[in-house]
């Protein structure tokens, strides 16, 4: 039990530490306050965690599971900051911005799974 957490948790942390990075990186970018590290971080991890998803069956290694797809998927993507960053633009009354990114998140999310899924076939 111990061991899962640990392992957790290291997953955590390389995550979140990629996901900061790639929001200092991108965020210098931000045009029209479009939030590009969130999208980004969102659509990696979810094309990871298709890749990682179509390697590994249920009978698979659950260690190699917990690190790579609870702990550093979970750490690297985030719903919270996706809904507050919607809020946000929903009381600023962007809501071309908006519905965008809703669209963008939620149909480029479901479309990276299914292309990770696909790539570990290759």
């Amino acid at each position: 039990m111990l061991k899962s957490f640990i392992l957790v948790g290291i997953g955590g942390a390389l995550g979140s530490m990629l996901r900061y990075g790639t929001s200092m990186w991108l965020n210098r970018y931000q045009i029209n306050g479009f939030p590009y590290a969130t999208l980004l971080s969102n659509l990696l991890g979810c094309l990871i965690i298709g890749i990682l998803l179509s390697n590994w069956s249920k009978n698979s290694e659950s260690n190699l599971q917990l690190l790579w797809i609870v702990g550093f998927c979970g750490g690297y993507t985030t719903f919270s900051t996706f809904s507050a960053e919607n809020l946000q633009m929903w009381q600023n009354g962007a809501y071309l911005t908006l519905i965008t990114y809703l669209l963008t998140s939620i149909i480029g999310g479901l479309l990276a799974v299914l292309l990770g899924s696909q790539l570990a076939k290759i």
